[in-house]
């Protein structure tokens, strides 16, 4: 990845405020470029559009779509070869160690409890960048 490269992030979230929210923050990073979905059908025939260098670089997935859960969208992601690979982070107000165990087990690298602390937002995709430029 180049300095001037931009990282991709595709934001799947149903609530506006969220969506507001993270776009605000996104403003702030340079680097990175979010893009969102307001469900799981969106997000999955967005994905399905891109050609595979232009894939997002991580994908942030609320757990409570109005039309799939997120277990339900990354066991989709995970199904589709050229998608597996995706780094997913789930994102929930529901912190109850089962649903975050569930998470896990279902491919999600991390899972972030909402509301999102703005700080560890940036630290997580600053570790993201360093990663990939490996």
């Amino acid at each position: 990845m180049s300095p001037a490269a931009s990282l991709q992030v595709l934001y799947v979230e149903d609530d506006r405020i969220n969506i507001v929210l993270m776009e605000e923050v996104f403003r702030r990073l340079p680097g990175w470029n979010l893009h969102c979905a307001e469900d799981g059908e969106q997000a999955l025939a967005l994905l399905a559009e891109r050609a595979p260098e232009a894939l997002p670089d991580l994908l942030l997935i609320d757990m409570n779509l109005p039309d799939m859960s997120g277990l339900s969208l990354i066991e989709a992601l995970r199904a589709d070869q050229r998608l597996a690979p995706l780094p997913c982070v789930a994102l929930s107000a529901d912190d109850h160690a089962s649903q975050v165990e569930a998470a896990r087990a279902a491919g999600f690298s991390d899972y972030w409890v909402k509301p999102i602390d703005v700080l560890r937002l940036s630290e997580a995709l600053q570790a993201t960048a360093a990663r990939l430029s490996r």
